[in-house]
């Protein structure tokens, strides 16, 4: 059955960063939501404030519910908030839908899928791009891998949540879609920096050569998005470096299982890995500027 606002009962697990706007957008469509999170933060009473009724562990979030939505950081974490002590697979019941929309291995993914099929339910890996703005506008894409039925069914729920919604092919397909995904994005943050760079280390004002190069064909996300960060010196995260990191080290893994060298994934990779040992681990993806500043001496920034 398709799921319906003022029906369909949600339980939501993760709710940092991505996951607590994408709860308020469910609860403003009219669906009624038992949240959980493992740490209290203040978006966490945001959300319950909104009208979410907030549970102790997943397994509670999974009792009584249709769907339940998972976003937290790693494949562990997916691994134990489904299959832990206390997680969703002892109390989902027959016929419903586990989402999970953390950015995860594709093969851990299948591996989930096939267990919860076991115990009558479904599975869709629907990872998220857009960042914190996607999260806050309800703008996000949202790439699907599982059953066409059931992503018919769960539909309404996408829709709350993001614009540009694809069902990709069976499970595991989301998350290797992800992975295609981060290649491009880490492949733009790099050639991003390295123009900033060039004009901040050639004099220009970096502002006006953003300006310049946005309306043409090197027009971007990132240069919309990121570049205007750079240059007021705005570090702060829509997605952390850490967990660029993460996904970068799943696209290796997930190109070494189909034999396939990444070279410039590979670059981008090693280039995080400096703005980590600068100590910007947690800052925005954009402090990627910070390991071609220090190589430069100077910064990227507006006059």
């Amino acid at each position: 059955m398709a799921a319906q606002p003022g029906s369909t009962q949600i339980g939501f697990v993760g709710l940092g960063i991505m996951g607590a706007p994408m709860a308020l957008h469910l609860i403003k469509a009219g669906f009624s939501l038992k949240v959980y999170n493992r740490t209290d933060r203040p978006r966490v009473q945001e959300v319950v404030d909104a009208g979410g009724r907030r549970v102790d562990t997943p397994r509670a979030a999974a009792e009584g519910s249709d769907v339940i939505i998972t976003i937290v950081t790693d494949t562990p974490d997916v691994e134990s908030v489904i299959l832990g002590e206390d997680g969703v697979i002892h109390a989902v019941q027959q016929g419903a839908t586990v989402i999970d929309m953390s950015t995860i291995s594709p093969r851990v993914t299948q591996e989930l899928a096939t267990t919860l099929k076991q115990k009558g339910a479904n599975m869709l890996d629907a990872p998220v791009s857009g960042g914190d703005v996607g999260a806050q506008n309800g703008t996000l894409s949202i790439m699907v891998g599982g059953e066409q039925q059931v992503f018919d069914d769960c539909l309404p729920v996408f829709e709350a949540m993001g614009k540009n919604i694809n069902l990709i092919g069976g499970n595991g397909a989301g998350q290797t879609t992800k992975a295609c995904n981060q290649i491009a994005v880490a492949g733009a943050n790099l050639a991003m920096a390295e123009a900033l760079m060039l004009a901040a280390a050639s004099d220009l004002d970096v502002s006006k050569v953003v300006e310049a190069i946005s309306g043409g064909a090197a027009g971007s996300w990132q240069l919309t998005n990121l570049g205007p960060r750079i240059l007021a010196g705005d570090f702060a995260p829509g997605f952390m470096v850490r967990l660029q990191q993460k996904d970068l080290k799943l696209v290796m893994e997930a190109a070494n299982d189909v034999k396939l060298a990444l070279p410039g994934t590979s670059l981008a990779h090693q280039f995080f890995n400096i703005v980590e040992r600068l100590g910007c681990a947690d800052e925005g993806t954009q402090a990627l500027i910070k390991a071609y500043e220090a190589q430069a001496g100077r910064e990227a920034r507006a006059r």
